[in-house]
C-alpha cells in the first residue's frame, strides 16, 4: 500500500467514525420520555432497540453528604440493608430472582446518591419493577439483620481502606481538605462511626430519604412507552408520596493555607504523594476546562504526566490526575504519583509541583488540546454503546440537575480554549490553598532504602 492510498483510507475511516459518533450522540436526544408520577417519582424512559435488553436503575438522591454528623457510613450501610428482604421477598432473594431470569443486579453508593440496578432481557422488565418498588418503602430489617450487615460493612472497610495504604491516604487528604462540608467523611464511613450506628439510625434515614419524591427511575433499552408506563404506575405509582426530605445546602469556606498530611504505614512498599485542590464542578463554566486539563495531564499512556514521569524519567510507577466532573457541591482536583524504588516522598512531591508549574511555562499546544478533546468525546460516546452506561449517564445528570445537561457536555468540551486552560490554572492551582498528602513506608527496610545516599537522581 502506497502512502497516498493509506492517507485516503485514514481520512475515509475518520469520516465514518465521526458519522458513527453523530448517530450515537443523537440517539438519546430523540428517544427520551420524561414524566413525574403523582407521588413525585421522576421517570426517564430511554428507547434503544439495538438489543432485546433493558437496564432498570433507581437513583436515590441521597449519599454520604446527607448523613448526620457522627453517623458516617449510614448511606452505604443502608445500601447493603436494601438486600435484606421485605414481607414479600426474603433475604438474598432479590439477586437470586434476577439471576433466575438471566439478569444481573447490584448497587453502589457515592457522596451524592445511591443507585440500584438490574440488567436483564426486556420481556422481564416487570420483575425488576416489582422488586424495586417493593423495597423502596417496605423493607423489613430486624436487630439481627442489622447487626450482621453492619459487620459486613465494617469488614469491607477494613479490606478496601485500612489494608490499602494509598486509599487511607486519600481519605485523610479529603478529610483535611474540607473543614465543615460532609464531603470530608468517607463514603464507607469512619470505623468509630460504624461502631456506634444503631438500627434506629438506619430506620430514620431510610424513612426520610427512600421516598418516591426523592428518587429517579430510569429504564433504558428495548422498551415501549405505552406498554411500560402502566407497569410503572402499577408498581411505583401505588407508593404513597411520603415526607419530603430536608433540604441540604452546604458551603465550604475557602481554604486559605496549605495543609499537609503525613501517613506512616509499615505495610506500604513505596512512597505515594497526593495533591488536592478545591475546584468547582458542573455546571460551573470552568468545569469543561478542568476536564480537558485532566485529560491532557493524565488521559492515557501518551499524556503529559505518564510520558514524562513514568516512561522518560522513570521516577514514578504511576502518575496521574483526576477531576470528578459531576458532584452536588464543589469537590477536589487530584494529582498523584507512586514513586519508583529509590525515590523519596520529597523528591516525588517536588516533581509533581514541577509538572504543575510547567503548565504555565509550557502551555498545552493546539495538538494536545485537540487530542484530549477527541479522547474525551470518543470515551463519552462509546460508553453509551452499553445500555447500562447509557443509563448511568442519564442518572448522574438527572439526579443532580437535569438529563438535558447530558447534551451540553460535548459542546462544552469542544468550546474550551487555550486561554481557558491558563485561566483555570491561575485561578485554582496557584497560591497556598492545597492539601498535600505523603504516604511514607515505615518498616525498617523501607526506611533504609529511602535514607540519604540510597536515592536515585
Amino acid at each position: 500500500m502506497n502512502r497516498m492510498t493509506f492517507i485516503v483510507l485514514i481520512i475515509s475511516f475518520s469520516f465514518l467514525l465521526l458519522g458513527s459518533f453523530s448517530r450515537l450522540q443523537a440517539l438519546p436526544k430523540d428517544h427520551v420520555f420524561e414524566t413525574r408520577l403523582s407521588n413525585g417519582l421522576e421517570v426517564l424512559l430511554v428507547t434503544n432497540k439495538k438489543a432485546p435488553v433493558v437496564s432498570i436503575q433507581v437513583w436515590y438522591k441521597v449519599g454520604s453528604r446527607n448523613e448526620p454528623y457522627g453517623l458516617s457510613g449510614l448511606a452505604h450501610l443502608t445500601e447493603h440493608l436494601m438486600f435484606r428482604g421485605t414481607e414479600k421477598v426474603g433475604p438474598k432473594l432479590y439477586s437470586r430472582t434476577i439471576q433466575k431470569y438471566g439478569g444481573q443486579d447490584n448497587a453502589f453508593t457515592s457522596r451524592d446518591h445511591t443507585v440500584y440496578y438490574e440488567n436483564l432481557a426486556s420481556d422481564r422488565v416487570l420483575v425488576a419493577l416489582e422488586l424495586e418498588s417493593d423495597r423502596m418503602t417496605a423493607l423489613k430489617v430486624d436487630e439481627e439483620k442489622f447487626s450482621t450487615e453492619k459487620k459486613v460493612v465494617q469488614e469491607e472497610r477494613r479490606l478496601r481502606v485500612k489494608d490499602d495504604p494509598s486509599a487511607s491516604l486519600f481519605e485523610e487528604v479529603v478529610s483535611a481538605a474540607f473543614r465543615s462540608h460532609p464531603y470530608r467523611w468517607p463514603v464507607t464511613g469512619w470505623m468509630e462511626d460504624l461502631e456506634r450506628l444503631q438500627r434506629e439510625d438506619f430506620l430514620a434515614f431510610y424513612r426520610t430519604y427512600y421516598q418516591p419524591a426523592n428518587a429517579v427511575l430510569i429504564v433504558v433499552g428495548d422498551i415501549d412507552k405505552k406498554t411500560l408506563m402502566p407497569m410503572i404506575e402499577k408498581t411505583f405509582g401505588q407508593i404513597p408520596q411520603g415526607p419530603k426530605p430536608p433540604a441540604t445546602a452546604f458551603k465550604e469556606s475557602p481554604q486559605e493555607a496549605d495543609k499537609r498530611i503525613i501517613l506512616h504505614r509499615p505495610e506500604a512498599q513505596l512512597p505515594y504523594v497526593l495533591l488536592a485542590y478545591h475546584v468547582p464542578s458542573y455546571p460551573h463554566p470552568d468545569s469543561f476546562a478542568l476536564e480537558v486539563m485532566s485529560q491532557i495531564l493524565a488521559g492515557g499512556k501518551s499524556s503529559r504526566m505518564v510520558q514524562r514521569m513514568v516512561y522518560l524519567e522513570q521516577k514514578a510507577l504511576t502518575a496521574g490526575a483526576d477531576y470528578p466532573f459531576l458532584s452536588k457541591d464543589p469537590f477536589l482536583f487530584f494529582f498523584y504519583a507512586q514513586a519508583m524504588p529509590g525515590q523519596t516522598p520529597e523528591q516525588l512531591e517536588t516533581r509533581l509541583f514541577q509538572e504543575l508549574e510547567d503548565w504555565k511555562k509550557n502551555p498545552p499546544t493546539r495538538e494536545e488540546m485537540e487530542k484530549a478533546k477527541n479522547q474525551i468525546e470518543a470515551g463519552f460516546i462509546f460508553s453509551q454503546d452499553s445500555i447500562f452506561n447509557q443509563g448511568k449517564h442519564f442518572g448522574k445528570f438527572q439526579a443532580l440537575r437535569s438529563w438535558k445537561d447530558f447534551e451540553k457536555y460535548l459542546p462544552g468540551i469542544r468550546s474550551v480554549t487555550p486561554e481557558d486552560l491558563l485561566r483555570v490554572y491561575q485561578t485554582y492551582f496557584e497560591g497556598q490553598k492545597k492539601t498535600i498528602g505523603l504516604l511514607i513506608p515505615s518498616s525498617p527496610d523501607q526506611q533504609k532504602a529511602l535514607s540519604p545516599g540510597k536515592n536515585s537522581k
